[in-house]
C-alpha cells in the first residue's frame, strides 16, 4: 500500500524528532574504516587533550583515499557530530511518498538542501534518490538510502555512473535517541580515458553517550518530560 504523509506528525514526525539531538550531547566511539584494499580501526574522545582526541588503533592494507577521508573526518571541529543526523527533517521536506510493506515503511523523498550543504551536495541533491525506511511501531528511521538513478554529467566534466550512499541507524537506549552507526558509500566516475572508483564503508564498533554537563543533561530531561506532562511511562 503507497500513500502520502506529512512529515510533521505521526510516524514520520516522530522518527524526525529522535534524530535532533541537543548540540550538547557527545560522543565517545570507535570506528572501523574499510576499503577493497585497505582497513583502518580509529578511537575519538572529545574528553582528550585535542592532539589525542583521534587515535589510530590498527591498520591494514594501502589505500590513500582512504586515510584522507579519515584525516578530514579527524580534522573537524566535533568529528562525533557526523554520527547525528540532526539535519534530516530540513532535508526531507513537509511530505513523503510512503510505501508500506508490512515489517517496515520506505519513505520515497527529494533531498532538500540544508545550510549545512556545500555546491556539491546541492548538485547531488538534485539528481539522486532519497529512500528513508521506518519502523512504524517504534517510530525510529533504520536506514537512510541515496542512489544515482542513471549517468549524470559530472560538474566539472566526465560522467558520474555509480553513486549509493547509505546510513542504517540505531537507537541510543537511554534517552531513545537515533544514531549512525554505519555509514556506505560507493561511486564511480569516468573522465577521458580515467576511471575513479571509490568504496568505503565507516562502522561504529562500540560507542559512549554523554552531555557536555549534567547542566546540559538535565535541561534535556526537564525539556523531554516537562513537570506537568506524562512521563514516558506514562505515555
Amino acid at each position: 500500500m503507497a500513500f502520502q504523509i506529512s512529515a510533521q506528525s505521526g510516524p514520520v514526525d516522530e522518527a524526525l524528532r529522535a534524530t535532533e539531538t541537543p548540540d550538547t550531547l557527545r560522543a565517545a566511539f570507535t570506528v572501523t574504516l574499510e576499503s577493497p584494499r585497505a582497513m583502518r580501526i580509529y578511537d575519538f574522545d572529545p574528553r582528550r587533550d585535542a592532539g589525542e582526541r583521534w587515535q589510530l588503533v590498527d591498520r591494514r592494507g594501502s589505500d590513500e583515499d582512504l586515510d584522507a577521508a579519515a584525516m578530514a573526518w579527524a580534522r573537524e571541529a566535533a568529528p562525533d557530530g557526523r554520527l547525528f543526523p540532526d539535519d534530516l527533517r530540513a532535508s526531507m521536506g513537509r511530505r513523503v511518498e510512503v510505501s508500506d510493506l508490512g515489517m517496515a515503511w520506505r519513505a520515497g523523498f527529494h533531498h532538500k538542501p540544508s545550510l549545512n550543504d556545500s555546491d556539491l551536495d546541492v548538485w547531488f541533491a538534485e539528481r539522486v534518490d532519497a529512500e528513508a525506511w521506518l519502523d512504524p511501531e517504534s517510530g525510529r528511521f533504520l536506514r537512510i538510502d541515496y542512489s544515482l538513478p542513471h549517468p549524470v554529467r559530472g560538474p566539472d566534466g566526465g560522467r558520474l555512473t555509480e553513486f549509493q550512499q547509505s546510513y542504517l541507524l540505531e537507537t541510543e537506549p537511554h534517552w531513545g535517541l537515533s544514531y549512525i552507526a554505519s555509514y556506505t558509500m560507493s561511486l564511480e566516475a569516468k573522465g577521458g580515458f580515467t576511471t575513479i572508483r571509490r568504496n568505503y564503508t565507516a562502522t561504529v564498533t562500540s560507542i559512549d553517550f554523554f552531555f557536555a554537563s549534567h547542566e546540559a543533561e538535565a535541561d534535556f530531561e526537564a525539556e523531554r518530560h516537562p513537570a506537568t506532562g506524562r512521563n514516558l511511562a506514562g505515555r
